[in-house]
């Protein structure tokens, strides 16, 4: 009897924490789930603000068609693994500087940190006017060195890179913080072993630290990736895909399609991109997620 009781208790106690799920489930299905699905379908038709006609594969077909898409692609696989990479190596780093005994410590945690804080569009104004070939601060310092500085934004060869590296110094402090809080989880028993046993600064972090912060270092290659593969804002902001078509990605293709009033066909490329990056990022991060769980 009293273990009958104790059932609809029970049930109320499991079903109350699945209760506090339905704001965010609901979020998620307005925000996500709902255009996405939207958005598979509008891939499928012509459409403008007030009608559509359904098209079926044509616009997948015409996106793939597009002179520039080969060059977008490899641009944005460039972009995603240069600003990656980049974010790993500064982001360790800055995370093994930012966590030793150092003076202002707190004060140049926040330094690293700013960058992210600021708009990526007044980032991308900013950097187009200190890059700029003859009045910009960069070439003008170069010049007193004795360098000639060339067309930053302006030369096919220099473009994409140098955006590339504008979009590192915005977003190695988010890495670094992540760093940061790998690095204070490691338990200080690893670094005082490797001290007993007469090991250096090099052994504690080839050793200890770098092994140890896999975790973070997992969380910045995705994160970071994924924005790569996805970036848009800066490279429009800066080169708007210039000179010429050198700097075009997948995103800024799409959006010229946008500007052009092919919705639809931007719709699908849109959709296209969406494919590429779960193509791309899923078993990546089965990869990592593997070597995550043999650290």
């Amino acid at each position: 009897m009293n273990h009958r009781h104790a059932r609809p208790g029970a049930r109320r106690r499991s079903a109350y924490p699945y209760a506090l799920y339905a704001p965010a489930a609901v979020v998620y299905l307005v925000i996500f789930l709902v255009p996405t699905v939207m958005a598979f379908y509008f891939a499928l038709t012509r459409w403008t603000l007030f009608d559509s006609t359904f098209v079926g594969l044509q616009n997948f077909s015409d996106f793939l068609a597009e002179q520039n898409l080969r060059i977008g692609f490899q641009n944005t696989i460039f972009y995603a693994v240069v600003t990656s990479g980049m974010k790993v190596v500064l982001g360790l780093l800055l995370g093994v500087l930012l966590t030793s005994r150092l003076r202002l410590r707190g004060f140049l945690r926040s330094v690293v940190f700013f960058p992210v804080l600021v708009s990526t569009v007044a980032v991308g104004i900013t950097f187009s006017a200190l890059l700029r070939p003859d009045t910009g601060l960069v070439n003008r310092v170069l010049t007193l060195a004795g360098v000639d500085g060339p067309d930053w934004l302006g030369d096919a060869n220099t473009a994409l890179l140098s955006v590339a590296l504008v979009d590192v110094w915005k977003g190695v402090g988010l890495a670094t913080v992540i760093y940061i809080a790998g690095i204070m989880s490691i338990p200080t028993e690893y670094y005082q072993a490797v001290m007993v046993d007469g090991g250096g600064a090099w052994h504690r972090f080839r050793h200890v630290t770098l092994p140890l912060s896999w975790p973070a270092t997992y969380s910045v290659i995705i994160l970071s990736f994924i924005g790569g593969l996805r970036s848009f804002d800066l490279i429009w902001t800066m080169t708007r895909g210039g000179p010429g078509f050198t700097s075009d990605t997948i995103a800024s293709i799409i959006y010229k399609q946008y500007q052009a009033g092919f919705f639809g066909l931007s719709t699908a490329g849109n959709v296209l991109l969406f494919l590429v990056v779960t193509a791309i990022v899923v078993p990546l991060n089965y990869v990592l997620g593997k070597r995550q769980v043999a650290v």
